[in-house]
């Protein structure tokens, strides 16, 4: 009988040995109370409380997101849009902070959650249906920062929130869908008409280039061909005297001129002269009529 009783009394032992383990993983802390008051913070790893007169509380301290549920909030224009958001949000890993996200709130996860749906409402409410579309980043801020005050007391750390949608009424949404259509178009019409516009001042201003180059290159030609016969009669008058001078003035203006070109020489010059020596014959002097 004795050492059936202490068989019985080894067992028991071990059972409440076994029955009082705890392990807390890294991702969590714990909170141990001893007959209902608190004792002990339990950090990660292994630990031991007495069954029945001690309880341990774990707390996951990763960061976990909950989903403030689509609701429909009446805009500052009077329009009913439905709205939607998102709460990343975790428990400080300190001591203090895992003893108020217990001790100081009751279902901190559901007062997060009301808490963003309230102040969704307030913010919202006070925009109109564009400006709270267009003003996104804005209204993020302002529920981030409206939830990290009130959660503070409780320990808990809001990470970031994030506007999911903001719905329209389905007659809304088809009369904004036409109007951004209409403006594209109107976008797109005007790209078009600037395109062809500027297509047309180049090609202008291409044909405008066009004629002065053409322009100018004939008043350098003639620029230049009144130049040459310049040039020749000076050298003419410098190198050549008597007829050679003559003939050889001829000739430059001959050449100048040799494209169907008839020259006219006054009776009364010393070409004439010349001319007429050379081929044999005098020149005939016009009798004027009186």
């Amino acid at each position: 009988m004795i050492y059936l009783f202490i068989l019985i009394v080894l067992i028991l032992a071990l059972a409440v040995f076994f029955s009082g383990i705890r392990i807390v993983r890294p991702t969590s802390r714990g909170l141990i109370e001893t007959l209902g008051k608190y004792t002990k913070y339990a950090e990660p790893g292994f630990h031991w409380i007495i069954p029945l007169v001690q309880r341990v509380f774990i707390v996951n301290i990763t960061e976990q997101m909950f989903n403030a549920e689509p609701q429909v909030i009446i805009t500052n224009d009077n329009l009913n849009a439905t709205v939607d958001a998102q709460v990343y949000f975790k428990v400080k890993a300190d001591e203090e902070s895992v003893k108020n996200s217990v001790y100081n709130v009751n279902n901190y996860k559901v007062q997060i959650v009301n808490l963003a749906r309230t102040t969704l409402r307030n913010i919202i409410g006070t925009l109109t249906l564009k400006s709270a579309n267009s003003e996104r980043s804005r209204i993020n801020t302002d529920l981030l920062k409206t939830l990290k005050e009130e959660t503070d007391k409780w320990g808990i750390d809001i990470v970031r929130t994030e506007l999911r949608e903001i719905d329209p009424p389905e007659d809304v949404q088809e009369t904004m869908n036409k109007v951004v259509k209409a403006e594209n178009e109107k976008v797109a019409a005007i790209d078009f008409a600037t395109a062809a516009e500027t297509t047309a001042d180049g090609i202008k201003r291409a044909e405008i280039k066009k004629a002065e180059g053409i322009r100018q290159a004939r008043i350098l030609a003639a620029e230049g061909e009144a130049q040459a016969i310049k040039l020749v009669n000076e050298a003419a008058e410098l190198y050549f005297i008597g007829n050679a001078q003559l003939l050889r003035q001829l000739e430059a203006t001959e050449t100048a001129l040799k494209s169907n070109a008839k020259i006219v020489i006054p009776s009364d010059t010393q070409l004439i002269n010349v001319i007429g020596e050379m081929a044999g014959i005098l020149p005939i002097e016009n009798k004027r009529t009186k």
